[in-house]
């Protein structure tokens, strides 16, 4: 265990609150923001920000680490593997932001369901006479398809319990229980009215929704992805948002992040946000305090609550 006496630093890659941060670090550990090359040398731990790079270069210049504190758990920037070979544990932050994300599925799909933004340009512009002509849905008696129940999935299908929703599910990771579960994402996206997705991007999962899988799904039916915009086929959903057949797309994750204008940005049915459902002041305030804690409990040689894998 490192003596009390021997300082550690702490550094900050991107921008990190240092009032959330301080108050969780040992007596013998300073957190730099903006740290010079002298501070990387020897840092003994980075806290690191969604959108910075860790890849082998920088790690060769912070050759004193000790570990990553990532705050969030996506690791799509950080070289896991690499830190893993150099003995360095990536500690991730699980839970932090999950019901941020899950309120922020609600928010897309109300918006869509109950018509917010073509309602919201009626008013503004003195259409009120139209208003008969826009389909305001309801969410009450419809079937709500999750696709990945893990902690964000979980947290969905509570809350879709006060809007009288069913629920379905479907992961083949994950335990579902038996009165929701499907056993393929067809036979989920048959079922459900509103799909959420809540799983990793992979090599597999990449356009996990796609032309032939949007046909699968229900006349009018409205698709959410608060997860990575790799899982989605836009061009598809631009073709099915057109005829009709999909009735509205809620995206908050795009690829590549920022996202270069397509089409389907330009449609009444389609409802964006830049990538913040997760982001929100206390959700970034827990995972930014998680991400810190990881890294002291790692200092100190206790285990962190979680690491990713490489």
């Amino acid at each position: 265990m490192p003596s009390l006496t021997t300082t550690q630093t702490v550094v900050a890659l991107g921008s990190v609150d240092a009032n959330l941060v301080e108050p969780v670090l040992a007596a013998n550990q300073q957190l730099i923001q903006d740290p010079t090359e002298a501070d990387l040398a020897r840092a003994d731990a980075a806290i690191v920000r969604a959108a910075y790079k860790v890849d082998r270069e920088l790690l060769d210049r912070m050759p004193a680490l000790k570990v990553i504190a990532r705050t969030g758990v996506g690791t799509d920037l950080v070289d896991v593997a690499e830190a893993n070979r150099r003995g360095i544990p990536v500690v991730i932050t699980p839970g932090s932001n999950t019901a941020s994300v899950a309120e922020g599925v609600f928010s897309h799909l109300l918006a869509l369901v109950k018509k917010l933004s073509p309602l919201t340009s009626l008013v503004r512009e003195g259409r009120w006479a139209e208003r008969s002509s826009v389909r305001v849905g309801d969410l009450e008696g419809f079937t709500l398809g999750i696709i990945g129940y893990g902690r964000i999935g979980r947290r969905v299908a509570r809350i879709a319990e006060a809007f009288d929703l069913k629920v379905l599910a479907y992961d083949p990771f994950a335990d579902v229980p038996a009165e929701i579960c499907r056993n393929s994402v067809e036979d989920l996206l048959a079922d459900s009215d509103f799909v959420t997705l809540h799983v990793p991007l992979t090599a597999e999962n990449r356009n996990l929704i796609n032309a032939e899988r949007i046909a699968a799904m229900p006349r009018g039916a409205v698709l959410i992805n608060c997860s990575r915009g790799g899982l989605v086929d836009l061009d598809a959903a631009h073709s099915a948002l057109a005829t009709g057949h999909l009735g509205g797309l809620g995206l908050d994750v795009f690829d590549p992040e920022p996202p270069v204008h397509h089409p389907v940005f330009d449609l009444d049915s389609v409802v964006l946000t830049p990538h913040l459902m997760g982001f929100t002041e206390q959700g970034m305030a827990h995972t930014v305090r998680d991400a810190a804690q990881g890294a002291v409990d790692v200092l100190a040689g206790r285990a962190p609550a979680a690491v990713a894998a490489p």
